[in-house]
């Protein structure tokens, strides 16, 4: 018997001591690694077990697969919050822009059971959403809801100008929007997205008890603001006083959506706000995406009296995607009024307001994603390119950290397994990009939209390799669902 002991002992010590040495599934050799979290910038080996980061060492580890990325950059994988497209097309474009988990915060979408269910072993990178103030107020005022445009369950169109928009909701409207989105919240939703500016006849009462839902869950609310521009009353500064000042009465976390295409020229003073909110103990951040050209439907509420002035924009700065057609006051009218919603490309934001933007601590990264605009499937090749190899404005970790960390701390208000991606840690999910400094760069164009990102080498999604030197490897789905933590608690009352 003690004979038996001493062999099970030795056994188990010559397996740990076996695992020390680095015997793992993957292995990411002598690749410049970098964790945004801690600093680290250095020469090391990743060992990855199943779907996790095991060991980061200095000394060389050994693996059933072998990933040789001397000369390249070994990272958290890219995490998107704000990204509409949901289909296998655009998961692959994503995929070699470094994209590991798309998720849906802005709009959500109106049945997030439905929404995971239907991308379950069927996505190679990680996916997940928000429940939908817009399509709950649809639902709530008994109005159809529109086709998704954007995959299997994913977002609705923006409604067209009516009541859902334009209306506010009455005593009874706002108890069943509020009641569905706690049926999607305990579904999984991560957080609450409210585009309040394709629905402006939600009154400040109405939103402010949507943050307060929020908040009995402690799950965040994503907004894109009411307005933008500097005429009051409706400018952008007076837009993100309201959501400053909902977080502030509810206690709910907020993350306001794409400054740049928002607060415009007066992105500066916005984001002076949010930062005086944060040193205030509020729990605010914000986003942008690195293109001054914007992109929404022409039938929605963000073309309602007044949009020129308030943006200082006219007809000829609108072009239809995929066609270069800039539009015309008839034009415009014509399409306006369509039963039939159609995207439109806004030219509207100097480089200066956007690069400034992206430069700033506070502003983390997020595409915006729509197929027709290029950010869908560049925006973070075109920050790697851009602002740290171009101009010399982000040094890497930083632009890492704006990618990964920034993205994965603000998911760990909605789902605190969260803290396991963003980082490139022992015990952190193997979610990772392996890129190449001098080569990455964003192809995409507004003539030629999805044309993929080069200088990913290889993308890690779970453990599971999904882009192989280079190549999108068809056939390999271990993204996983992202839900929300609301479903494990129960609300104080």
């Amino acid at each position: 018997m003690r004979r038996t002991t001493i062999i099970i002992v030795a056994c188990i010590f010559l397996a740990a001591c076996s695992r020390s040495r680095g015997s793992f599934d993957l292995v990411v050799n002598g690749g410049r690694v970098i964790d945004p979290e801690t600093g680290l910038d250095a020469v090391r080996d990743v060992g990855i077990q199943g779907g996790t980061v095991v060991r980061i060492s200095s000394k060389p580890l050994t693996g059933s697969r072998t990933i040789n990325a001397a000369g390249l950059v070994v990272s958290p994988g890219f995490i998107d919050i704000n990204q509409h497209e949901h289909n296998a097309a655009a998961y692959r474009l994503m995929a070699l822009d470094g994209v590991t988990s798309a998720l849906e915060l802005e709009a959500g979408v109106p049945d997030v059971a439905q929404f995971l269910g239907l991308r379950r072993g069927r996505t190679p990178i990680n996916y997940g959403a928000s429940a939908s103030h817009e399509a709950a107020r649809v639902l709530a005022f008994d109005a159809p809801l529109g086709e998704s445009q954007f995959g299997p369950g994913a977002a609705i169109p923006n409604p067209s100008i009516g009541p859902v928009t334009d209306d506010p909701a009455s005593p009874e409207c706002l108890r069943r929007i509020l009641g569905i989105l706690r049926t999607q919240l305990q579904a999984g939703g991560l957080g609450i997205g409210i585009e309040l500016e394709y629905t402006p006849g939600a009154t400040r009462h109405e939103i402010i008890e949507v943050f307060r839902l929020a908040a009995e869950y402690d799950q965040p609310v994503i907004v894109h603001v009411r307005s933008a521009g500097r005429l009051e009353p409706g400018s952008a500064i007076e837009a993100v006083n309201e959501v400053i000042g909902a977080a502030a009465v509810t206690g709910a976390a907020v993350h306001i959506n794409h400054i740049n295409s928002t607060a415009l020229g007066d992105s500066p003073e916005c984001l002076r706000m949010i930062e005086g909110a944060r040193v205030r103990g509020l729990d605010i951040t914000t986003e942008a995406y690195p293109y001054g050209v914007a992109m929404t439907y022409i039938t929605g509420a963000f073309f309602g009296p007044g949009w020129r002035e308030r943006r200082n924009i006219d007809y000829g700065d609108l072009e239809l995607p995929g066609t270069g057609e800039r539009l015309t006051r008839e034009r415009f009218e014509i399409l306006h009024a369509a039963p039939t919603p159609r995207l439109v490309l806004i030219h509207m934001n100097p480089d200066a307001v956007v690069d400034a933007v992206i430069t700033d601590p506070l502003v983390m990264i997020a595409s915006d994603g729509i197929a027709g605009h290029p950010r869908l499937c560049g925006t973070s090749a075109r920050i790697l390119a851009r602002y740290v190899r171009s101009q010399g404005t982000l040094p890497l970790l930083e632009a890492v950290r704006k990618l990964s960390l920034m993205p994965a701390q603000r998911l760990e208000t909605a789902r605190k397994a969260a803290r396991r991606k963003g980082r490139l840690q022992e015990g952190a999910d193997a979610d990772i990009v392996v890129f190449d400094p001098e080569r990455i760069e964003d192809r995409a164009t507004f003539s030629s939209p999805a044309e993929p990102s080069v200088g990913v080498r290889y993308l890690v999604v779970a453990g599971t390799i999904v882009v192989n030197d280079g190549l999108f490897v068809e056939g390999l789905n271990p993204g996983q669902a992202l839900r929300g933590d609301a479903g494990q608690k129960t609300p104080e009352r």
